[in-house]
């Protein structure tokens, strides 16, 4: 769309050594004590034949690679794991949230053609089915998979972002890139973060807050896990697992006899095949920037997989007396991570006000989901939703970088409802659409993208718009 500069055309080679930063040496046992190696006299391979790279791959990620290479942008996607879909696969997430606002779908666009595919993959539910749809995760990578790739989005696996590159202080010039080729400088016209934690935009200097109090806490993370070869009948007669307000579960008896240290009395349980159930249970505080952290929570949460089998074949052996776990996720269900302060902050207020917005670019309708705080959840009545301002995914201070999914402009009280994977796909749709509109019309700035053009484009596109 845009020409490179000449000068990238004859260079294959570029000494990047001022754009990797020094790498921190810690102890795990002594993390102030920390020491450090300065990579020098690095020559880093450029590819510079990208317009948009979203860096990724989770709902929001591909739904912006989708827009934006529909929109006719050279357009890549990198991400680190081997599969496309973030928390709905690789993190088996076992069920959508719901679709609808109890009257009729909001999330449209990208999202409703995601979800009626996905839908396929679990012929047991309900064709009018919106709300609370299980996800069949090796069907749903296959949706990913062939929607990126029909787009003509370029998807690059095992690949991590590891430094950013600026050109001047609002502008990114590339992304550090590292997979089994080593170190690769992508470069683009326009970047956009959909890593969840907000890693892109932080690291090229960005503003952020984060957790749900003054203290900074984080919300819960879990990690969910399938259980196989339950029996159906007695299943579905005389089981109740899920733990939301239900004190018929099992687990709750599993908690009040202290036999099962790792069960807490959080479990949402869901059929999605024949005999397997997906489990999205157990809670765990984790900073889930820290990479030290998270492997021990990964650990942890394998752990508690098992400890949950358990306490099902002792205390109900009807039901699991010959199951057995036969998957836990590959990736943290991660709740909470850094919220990049964009042009507007999204708030608690602009929920209850059910809130419009003249730039808007999708609508959200799901409730206020704060895992660890003990302030009552809040839901809105049937017909209820807010609008999502365009203006929540343009970063302050940085001119060709746009966020989409868990890491948007929020605050902690509304980051409770905005950061689930419907929502994640609309604003990841409008993020790739808003990418194009700024090389096209805006020298590559995102917060001159014209907001009217790129709403008529959503319409058209079937977003659901006020």
């Amino acid at each position: 769309m845009v020409s490179r500069r000449s000068f990238m055309r004859k260079l294959g080679l570029l000494g990047l050594s001022a754009a990797i930063p020094a790498i921190d040496i810690q102890s795990m046992h002594h993390a102030s004590d920390k020491k450090s190696v300065r990579l020098n006299n690095m020559s880093v391979q450029v590819d510079s034949h990208w317009d948009v790279i979203v860096v990724g791959g989770g709902p929001a990620g591909c739904t912006a690679a989708i827009a934006a290479a529909r929109e006719g942008a050279q357009t890549l996607l990198i991400e680190a794991n081997g599969q496309l879909g973030g928390m709905g696969t690789a993190g088996l997430v076992p069920t959508w949230t719901p679709f609808s606002d109890g009257e009729k779908m909001i999330y449209r666009g990208l999202a409703e053609k995601i979800f009626v595919e996905s839908k396929k993959g679990v012929p047991h539910s309900k064709e009018g089915d919106l709300n609370w749809v299980p996800i069949n995760a090796e069907h749903l990578m296959s949706v990913y998979d062939e929607l990126v790739t029909a787009s003509g989005a370029k998807v690059l696996f095992f690949s991590r972002l590891c430094a950013v590159n600026k050109k001047s202080d609002d502008t990114l010039d590339s992304i550090i890139v590292a997979n089994k080729q080593g170190l690769t400088a992508f470069q683009a016209n326009v970047f956009i973060d959909a890593t969840g934690d907000g890693d892109l935009a932080a690291w090229a200097g960005a503003s952020f807050t984060r957790g749900y109090d003054e203290s900074g806490t984080n919300q819960l993370s879990s990690l969910c896990f399938s259980i196989d070869n339950i029996d159906m009948y007695d299943f579905s007669s005389n089981t109740h697992l899920d733990t939301n307000g239900d004190q018929k579960s099992p687990l709750f008896d599993a908690v009040r006899s202290g036999n099962y240290p790792l069960v807490d009395a959080y479990a949402n349980v869901v059929l999605v095949g024949p005999r397997l159930l997906q489990f999205n249970a157990g809670h765990m505080e984790v900073d889930t920037t820290d990479p030290w952290e998270i492997s021990e929570a990964m650990i942890q949460g394998r752990k508690k997989a098992k400890e949950y089998l358990r306490a099902l074949h002792d205390l109900r052996p009807s039901t699991f007396g010959n199951a057995q776990l036969v998957k836990t996720a590959t990736v943290l269900g991660v709740r909470d991570s850094r919220r990049i302060i964009g042009d507007y902050v999204l708030t608690g207020d602009d929920w209850r006000a059910r809130r419009t917005f003249e730039d808007e670019i999708g609508r959200n309708c799901y409730y206020i989901d704060i895992h660890g705080s003990k302030k009552p959840a809040q839901r809105y009545k049937k017909g209820d939703s807010h609008g999502i301002p365009y203006r929540c995914l343009t970063p302050k201070g940085i001119r060709n970088l746009l966020t989409a999914g868990r890491c948007i402009s929020a605050d902690s009280e509304i980051y409770g409802s905005t950061r689930i994977m419907p929502c994640c796909l609309v604003t990841g749709e409008a993020a790739g659409m808003a990418a194009t509109l700024a090389i096209q019309d805006a020298r590559n700035d995102v917060h001159k993208v014209d907001v009217k053009t790129l709403r008529n484009k959503l319409r058209s596109e079937g977003q659901y718009l006020l």
